[in-house]
């Protein structure tokens, strides 16, 4: 496949599942998936090496993400996506719905503020850094629903039903920025809904459960209007090439369909992580307090019932 890496010019054959597998795509993203398999590898062998233990899931779990994220970005997916509205909404929904939750779900920060070392009293090293930035005002608000749902819904409608999505995918550096902000939007979305690492902003679990319902018919509604276009939407995909043999209404019909099932399908995944996770949460504060009621006698019990008596003996 060559073409000038704009998607301008380009001359593929027909989209085909074998060809969208093959390897190529940007090297920026393929270096970073290294980069970011390398250092949590590191991570965990650390914690290893003085005998720490860490979560196979949480591994295979991030190790996924990294995978996902290669599998859109590092293949020939990414040339299509230069030229046909649905490979490109396939990225999007991807490295936007898949990817954040399992790269979160592998809890990369908690592994690295367990991997490096403690810069000791009175100084600051990359650790205490870490632990700083997590707890600032700055991470506070970004993770707040109202920034997080807004940017959310804006990364949709803002992005393709403005002119700024046309003037990105005009260059290589454009349509490099516009994946790696779906990536963050999607990491800053999910991360206080149903992230385990530790942050400023951890909301009840029924709070997550509403944020992660307040995106959906925005979501939807995008989709639709993408199905319901009878003329292209976006200029860019307009006027696939002749060689794919595609029509540009039909493919942006396929887009909204996509953009649709993924407001659906992760949204089924997350909630039963929500409920697992309330449900564990739920466990482990019944232990305390059990193991708090065996160190103090239940004096809380006590106290309580003492209390009870001494209304009845008011009566």
């Amino acid at each position: 496949m060559e073409h000038d890496g704009h998607g301008s010019g380009m001359d593929l054959p027909p989209f085909t599942l074998s060809r969208a597998l093959e390897l190529g795509g940007d090297p920026v993203f393929l270096i970073g998936c290294l980069a970011a398999l390398a250092l949590y590898g590191w991570g965990v062998l650390r914690l290893a090496r003085r005998g720490d233990r860490w979560s196979h899931g949480r591994t295979v779990s991030f190790a996924l993400g990294v995978v996902s994220i290669a599998a859109v970005t590092c293949t020939g997916l990414n040339d299509y996506g230069m030229v046909l509205f649905s490979a490109h909404m396939l990225q999007h929904m991807v490295i936007s719905m898949v990817s954040p939750i399992l790269l979160l779900l592998g809890a990369p920060v908690t592994l690295l503020l367990r991997a490096l070392p403690t810069a000791g009293r009175g100084r600051r090293g990359p650790r205490e850094i870490l632990v700083r930035l997590l707890h600032s005002r700055y991470v506070s608000v970004v993770t707040s629903p109202l920034f997080t749902i807004t940017l959310f819904v804006a990364s949709l409608y803002g992005l393709y039903f403005t002119p700024l999505f046309d003037f990105l995918m005009g260059s290589r550096v454009g349509h490099l920025a516009m994946m790696l902000h779906f990536l963050a939007v999607g990491l800053v979305f999910f991360w206080p809904i149903m992230g385990v690492d530790p942050g400023p902003h951890r909301p009840s679990h029924l709070m997550r459960m509403l944020e992660l319902f307040a995106t959906m018919p925005f979501h939807a509604f995008f989709g639709i209007a993408l199905m319901m276009g009878s003329e292209p939407m976006v200029d860019t995909f307009a006027d696939p090439p002749a060689s794919l043999g595609v029509d540009a209404v039909a493919d942006q019909s396929g887009a909204g369909g996509m953009a649709w099932a993924f407001s659906e399908i992760p949204t089924v995944v997350v909630l039963v992580a929500l409920v697992i996770q309330w449900y564990l949460s739920e466990e482990r504060r019944a232990r305390r307090q059990d193991r708090t009621a065996d160190r103090d006698g239940d004096r809380e019990l006590e106290a309580y019932n003492a209390y009870l008596a001494s209304l009845r003996s008011r009566a």
